[in-house]
């Protein structure tokens, strides 16, 4: 392990006890402990380079405090110009920013945009009936307009500072506000969510130090035979799996311990966004609780769900959020497709400048317009075993496309990335443009009646299915 990802397991392995104490803390003082604790980790890691997020921070307020009716689009583009500034730091003469540095401004950067539209929902609500207004009528609304101590001790709280996951303003001020935050459950779902760390943790380590990353650039790798290469970028996504599963987990323990992000099951919670319904517990009557709202990987979801466009709402779940409320419904196209790819742009660009990163992001829209035309030309004429065979093929070519784009995320380079997936041929850029192409060439065929009703029932079933995910 590097020395950074021992700073942020020695991070994340201390928030956890931390966060059982701060269930005892009533609200001021949680408040400004949070803020406390969180910066001092900012400053003790991030050094100077703690005043890019500070500025950040302070230039979203007068955004927010300015102009409501705008806040949104002026503090989306406010955080994304200075996200590049950011990382172009070094052209100016100034000291290139800190890993640590870099992890907090990322999230951030999701936390101000937030925060911006929650803003403005909340006096869009207030000026609609001004005389009846008591709290917003929008789920998980605000009932004040948050204060600059507010907007700074929820931009610096303790919880997830570096290493996630993403929650809005409204979650933070309700575990603020939590009324008895000790009766909530905190130990059972900790313990459960940290189970397999140690399992993961220990499959990234052995798994890497024997299929080492650095290995793809040498000269000797490209002289190995074509298999083998291939079989490379799979250990790699594994790898990378493994990483990010262990750390996730952390982090949501980290949550968890602290009661952040705990809802009743009934307020039907999305990761990120926290409740869908306005739901209020009886006091007397029992209730269950979940912690949904930061839930940021859904493991074994991510590994054997079927399609591309479902894998993508298991992992990094609190960013996808961000990503489909913020970015994706204003994205200057019609089309699924142009929307899907104007977003992952976006996501390319907050996660860096690198060319791996849109090299891989933007090949998430061409692997999903192959398998819907495959799914629509080939599966919806099959027959209840052949969709299951249909199925299976479709995972093992969802997992090999994950493999894949994984590559330019790791490698980072162009060069890198472009080498590597000239040596096993473009593999799957070929074969996604193969079932786009075969797709369309059973499309254009004549169809009976009867397979085009078979075809809306599986449209109806899909969305039913997708629906029922939402749910969940």
């Amino acid at each position: 392990m590097s020395p950074e990802e021992l700073v942020y397991l020695g991070i994340l392995t201390a928030s956890i006890p931390v966060g059982f104490l701060f269930r005892f803390l009533s609200p001021p003082v949680k408040q400004g402990a949070a803020l406390l604790l969180g910066l001092s980790i900012t400053i003790a890691t991030c050094n100077v380079h703690t005043l890019h997020s500070l500025v950040t921070v302070i230039g979203t307020w007068v955004i927010v405090r300015s102009s409501w009716r705008h806040a949104p689009a002026l503090s989306l583009a406010w955080t994304f110009l200075y996200l590049l500034f950011f990382r172009l730091v070094t052209w100016f003469n100034l000291p290139p920013p800190t890993p640590y540095a870099n992890a907090v401004q990322l999230l951030l950067t999701l936390k101000m945009v937030s925060l911006a539209n929650e803003v403005n929902s909340f006096h869009t609500e207030k000026k609609k009936d001004v005389s009846s207004f008591n709290k917003s009528s929008v789920v998980g609304g605000l009932s004040h307009e948050p204060s600059l101590y507010d907007v700074l001790s929820y931009s610096y709280c303790y919880v997830g500072i570096m290493t996630g996951p993403f929650f809005r303003f409204q979650t933070f001020m309700d575990w603020l506000q939590q009324p008895e935050p000790q009766s909530l459950p905190g130990s059972v779902p900790c313990l459960q969510r940290l189970k397999f760390v140690p399992v993961f943790g220990a499959l990234f380590v052995a798994v890497n130090s024997v299929f080492p990353l650095a290995y793809v650039r040498t000269e000797e790798f490209l002289d190995q035979n074509f298999f083998f290469r291939f079989f490379y970028m799979i250990v790699v996504f594994f790898v990378f799996r493994m990483r990010f599963y262990a750390a996730w987990c952390g982090a949501e323990a980290s949550c968890i311990s602290a009661g952040l992000g705990c809802y009743p099951e009934k307020a039907l919670c999305k990761p990120g966004g926290g409740p869908t319904v306005n739901y209020c517990p009886d006091p007397s009557a029992e209730e269950k609780y979940d912690f949904k709202t930061i839930q940021n990987i859904d493991c074994y979801n991510t590994d054997f769900c079927v399609k591309v466009r479902h894998g993508m709402r298991y992992w990094n779940m609190t960013v996808q959020w961000w990503l489909h409320h913020y970015i994706y419904p204003n994205a200057p196209f019609k089309s699924y497709t142009l929307r899907a790819g104007w977003t992952m742009f976006i996501s390319a660009y907050w996660h860096g400048l690198h060319a791996g990163y849109y090299l891989s992001f933007l090949t998430i829209p061409l692997c999903i317009a192959a398998e819907s035309a495959m799914e629509a030309s080939v599966r919806s004429k099959l027959g209840p075993q052949g969709q299951s065979v249909f199925d299976w093929i479709h995972w093992f070519l969802k997992m090999r496309a994950y493999d894949y784009m994984c590559m330019g995320f790791v490698l980072l380079k162009a060069e890198d990335t472009i080498n590597y997936w000239i040596s096993i041929y473009f593999i799957m850029h070929v074969i996604a443009v193969l079932c786009i192409i075969v797709g369309k060439l059973l499309k254009s065929g004549k169809r009976e009646p009867k397979r085009q009703e078979e075809v809306k029932k599986d449209v109806v079933t899909d969305q039913t299915e997708k629906t029922s995910e939402k749910k969940d």
